[in-house]
């Protein structure tokens, strides 16, 4: 693996992937972790990041410069976004059960459909267990809703996840959306993702409640790893590391 000044450290052990969060990307968690954006950089308010929370949460903007487009997070006045767990999609020999324990899950993710054409008729749909994707966007007879198309972020974009206190980053794929199953809540990520930030503690009904997780989205096409990414992939690590390269290069864009 080719490592630029700004490409994060890659530690592989088994059944474990670490990656150390690049100085840029540090730089930028750091600078947004401790209060909402405002004027034109906030998108939309009103979220919720648990059902009988304050709906003090906002989709935000953050310019990425000439060329580069712009990228989109989630925070609010008391810091950045928590972890729910979604365990909807496909279903594989990878669920070990802590799936069990969810009151709301789908058959199907939102973007079933680009899964299909992507993978060339390979795979049906988003694997909770195997695929590290992000759920980001409001859809639902409630308001506010949001809805990222409208920014530039594609479905099935590569998202950078920052987690585990700022010291870990994971790459995943914005990969389903809140629908009418609740109020207009905000911070969830499949049990994948959830895992490799949180450890095996993390079950369908158990996520991470401290508001200190980055999921941050880029706009345009070269977001999208529609050839790189492992759709047939069996395992986390071989998924994520697919769309390793993709991520770094959106990263580097930060400056």
């Amino acid at each position: 693996m080719h490592l630029s000044r700004l490409s994060p450290i890659l530690i592989l052990i088994p059944g474990i992937l670490s990656r150390q969060v690049p100085p840029n990307l540090r730089a930028f968690y750091d600078s947004v972790k401790s209060g909402r954006c405002n004027g034109s950089n906030l998108l939309q308010g009103g979220f919720q990041d648990e059902e009988d929370g304050p709906k003090d949460f906002s989709y935000c903007r953050h310019p990425l410069g000439s060329g580069n487009g712009s990228a989109i997070y989630i925070s609010s006045p008391s810091g950045l976004a928590n972890m729910d767990i979604d365990c909807d999609g496909a279903r594989s020999s990878r669920d070990d059960g802590r799936c069990g324990s969810s009151a709301d899950t789908q058959s199907e993710t939102r973007w079933k459909s680009y899964v299909n054409q992507y993978s060339d008729g390979e795979v049906d749909d988003l694997d909770a267990n195997i695929v590290p994707y992000v759920v980001l966007g409001n859809e639902g007879n409630y308001s506010p809703t949001f809805d990222p198309r409208k920014y530039g972020i594609q479905p099935l974009s590569v998202v950078a996840v920052v987690c585990g206190g700022g010291e870990k980053l994971v790459y995943g794929v914005w990969g389903d959306t809140n629908g009418d199953d609740g109020p207009p809540l905000v911070g969830e990520a499949s049990i994948a993702l959830a895992t490799e930030c949180f450890g095996e503690g993390i079950t369908g009904d158990s996520g991470h409640d401290g508001r200190d997780v980055l999921y941050l989205a880029f706009s345009g096409e070269d977001a999208v790893p529609r050839k790189e990414a492992d759709w047939s992939a069996k395992t986390f690590e071989a998924f994520e590391e697919s769309i390793e390269g993709v991520g770094d290069s959106l990263v580097g864009r930060l400056g």
